[in-house]
C-alpha cells in the first residue's frame, strides 16, 4: 500500500519535478496538488492524505505554517514536511512550534526529498541544523544576531525606530544600534537597500 501525498506548490516547476518523484516512487501515491494553502486545509477536512509536502509561501493570504498548524490541530495523524527555498531563519522555530514532522530546503544537495519522505513516513522528525547562509552584500548571514534579524525584518515595514522598538520591546536608540551595526557589517549606505536586498534574498520575510 501506498501513502497518499497531497502538494502544496505555487510554482510549476517545483510542483512538477514533486509530482515526478511520487509518481516513479514505489512507496508513494499522488493524490491531488494545489496551489494555495488555505485550499489545502478544506481539502484535507474532506480527504485524508497520508503526508503533506508544503510550501510556506503560496498563491493565497494564508502561509504554509499556519495551514500547516491548522491541519495538524484537526487531523495531528497527517504527516507533514515544509518545503522552501527561503534562508528566513524564523521558519524552523514557528514550524516545530506547529508539530510540524519535517523541513526541507528545496535547494539542498544533503538528502533528497523522497529520502526524507520516506525517513518521515517511519516516524522520524528530519531537520537542518540551520538554515542554509545566504551573502549580504560584505557579510553572510550567519555573521547576524537574532536580534539583529528581528529589527532587519521589521525595517521591512518602512516604520520609524521608534515604532520598531516598540514592537520588539526595546528603546528607539536601541535599534538605530542594530541597524548601524548591520550596515557596517554589509557595507551598505542605507537602511532601505539593507532591507530591499535582504527581503529579495529572503532572509526575512513579513
Amino acid at each position: 500500500m501506498k501513502y497518499k501525498v497531497l502538494i502544496v506548490e505555487d510554482q510549476e516547476m517545483p510542483r512538477q519535478l514533486l509530482e515526478i518523484f511520487i509518481e516513479r516512487s514505489e512507496s508513494f501515491e499522488h493524490m491531488a496538488s494545489v496551489s494555495d494553502a488555505s485550499l489545502a486545509v478544506e481539502w484535507c477536512r474532506s480527504r485524508r492524505p497520508d503526508l503533506i509536502l508544503m510550501d510556506v509561501l503560496t498563491e493565497g493570504e494564508m502561509s504554509g505554517l499556519d495551514a500547516a498548524a491548522e491541519i495538524k490541530k484537526e487531523s495531528p495523524q497527517i504527516r507533514i514536511i515544509i518545503i522552501t527555498s527561503m534562508p528566513e531563519y524564523s521558519w524552523l522555530d514557528r514550524a516545530k512550534a506547529c508539530g510540524i514532522d519535517s523541513f526541507w530546503y528545496k535547494e539542498t544537495r544533503e538528502e533528497t526529498i523522497l529520502s526524507v519522505m520516506e525517513r518521515t513516513m517511519k516516524g522520524e522528525r528530519v531537520w537542518p541544523d540551520a538554515p542554509p547562509e545566504v551573502r549580504l552584500g560584505l557579510a553572510r548571514s550567519g555573521e547576524f544576531t537574532e536580534r539583529e534579524l528581528d529589527v532587519l525584518r521589521e525595517l521591512l515595514t518602512g516604520d520609524s525606530n521608534s515604532d520598531i522598538g516598540e514592537r520588539l520591546g526595546i528603546s528607539a536608540s536601541t535599534v538605530k544600534t542594530h541597524v548601524q551595526h548591520m550596515l557596517e557589517k554589509t557595507g551598505f549606505k542605507t537602511r532601505t537597500e539593507l532591507a530591499s536586498v535582504a527581503r529579495s534574498l529572503g532572509l526575512v520575510i513579513k
